[in-house]
């Protein structure tokens, strides 16, 4: 059952428990839209999302809710917000998915605050990405959402409204055209579809409604005896829906509206987070390149062995720091050596000829004049440089998982990246890099 559901054992809220959440919901609303940490073009890139930030703020301010209708093409959505507002307050037309888009009108029935119902396009039966689209668009801008039938249920129903629910909101589910059936018809209905949504609407939230009934026959025999037929309009059926509606409004109204608000900004925040790592992966990246490169050249220039290593381990351990810095997760230059020591230790165990290389290419420098150090320069420094690209690759890794190995630990995440690494590739570009920077090409 989803966490958040209306039941017959649900007590109902403290008077001041609405006004509460919703203070709560303004307060995380207002730290996503002045959050100094973003790093530069991550605002920018969800300028969007933040306009709608403002939207809902202004939307807590005014006290409105929304409460939307979504269903399939033509099951009566439009017919059924015009039969609660008593007028022709959108568009209706016998076309298969006449409404292409959104629209909101003011709920006149309603006086205690302003509540606006919400049509939208029908769900698109064709596309399973398109159908959660669209359902997490309707979700993310209602408080409630009506969910329509007008028949049993089918398998893309059910799918599309496990989507909504996904998303948090509360449902209620409304079999429209209610007067297609009989009676016996209607109960074996609302039985196959309260049975197969038990697990996620509670059966009361399944409620019947007529929005645009069948005109009434009527046949009248006149003194003659001669019989004519004409027909009489019959008035819309919504009591029930507009009851229960008004029950969820009355008790619960700010509770929704700041549960919808409070959903609102925990989802933006996780796109923050995102685009916020993506950022910093993608600085990260530059960083260690940047690392590789001066790795690469102090080992190629320097012909002692012993400070070769020296040397590697300075630049890892200072590259580490920096990436910590990037990661706002900053580390001493002693927490940065033990990682690195990690790094080097399950590297090593798991690609040794690379590292018996380097300790070959060392020794070969060592033992020749100055003309072998340009001959070897370029296949050393590569080396050198893809020791710390694999340093720097793990060393985010880490960081990106908030200074944790997980479960498997270092030797794991060595492994992994490893494996998405194309050495011979990272070797030849960095060979030529580097040999750029020497003037060598």
């Amino acid at each position: 059952m989803p966490s958040w559901q209306w039941s017959k054992k649900k007590t109902e809220p403290e008077a001041d428990d609405g006004a509460g959440h919703l203070s709560l919901a303004r307060e995380s609303l207002r730290e996503l839209l002045h959050d100094a940490r973003l790093p530069d073009g991550v605002r920018d890139s969800l300028a969007h999302d933040y306009d709608a930030v403002e939207a809902m703020l202004q939307k807590l301010e005014h006290g409105h809710l929304h409460l939307s209708v979504f269903g399939r093409v033509s099951t009566g959505k439009s017919s059924l917000l015009n039969a609660l507002t008593g007028e022709e307050a959108f568009s209706v037309s016998p076309l298969h998915g006449e409404t292409r888009r959104s629209s909101m009108h003011a709920w006149t029935e309603i006086e205690t605050g302003g509540v606006f119902l919400i049509d939208t396009p029908g769900l698109d039966e064709a596309g399973g990405e398109d159908r959660e689209a669209l359902a997490r668009e309707v979700a993310g801008r209602s408080d409630l959402v009506m969910f329509v039938l007008d028949g049993d249920i089918t398998e893309t129903e059910l799918d599309a409204l496990q989507a909504v629910i996904s998303q948090g909101r509360p449902v209620l589910l409304v079999l429209n055209k209610s007067d297609l059936y009989t009676r016996d018809e209607l109960d074996s209905l609302l039985q196959s579809v309260r049975e197969k949504t038990r697990d996620l609407v509670d059966p009361d939230n399944v409620i019947v409604a007529t929005a645009q009934p069948r005109p009434q026959v009527v046949v009248e025999i006149d003194a003659d005896g001669n019989e004519s037929q004409s027909e009489r309009a019959r008035l819309p059926d919504v009591a029930e829906l507009r009851l229960k509606l008004w029950e969820i409004l009355e008790v619960e109204g700010k509770t929704l509206v700041a549960l919808n608000a409070s959903l609102f900004a925990s989802d933006l925040s996780d796109q923050v987070g995102r685009r916020i790592l993506v950022a910093r992966r993608e600085l990260g990246e530059k960083l260690v390149r940047t690392y590789c490169v001066a790795k690469g050249i102090a080992v190629a220039f320097n012909p002692v062995p012993v400070a070769d290593l020296f040397a590697a381990a300075f630049i890892d351990v200072g590259m580490v720091v920096h990436l910590s810095k990037v990661y706002d997760l900053p580390l001493s230059q002693k927490e940065a050596g033990s990682i690195v020591s990690v790094i080097v230790a399950e590297s090593a165990a798991l690609m040794g000829t690379v590292w018996a290389l380097h300790f070959v290419s060392s020794a070969l420098k060592l033992g020749t004049a100055g003309l072998s150090t340009i001959v070897t320069a370029g296949a050393q420094g590569a080396i050198a440089y893809y020791s710390t690209y694999l340093v720097g690759k793990v060393a985010a890794e880490y960081l990106a998982e908030g200074k944790s190995w997980g479960e498997g630990g270092p030797k794991k995440v060595v492994a992994e990246i490893l494996n998405t690494l194309d050495r011979d590739t990272v070797l030849r570009d960095a060979k030529r890099e580097i040999q750029a920077r020497l003037g060598l090409s």
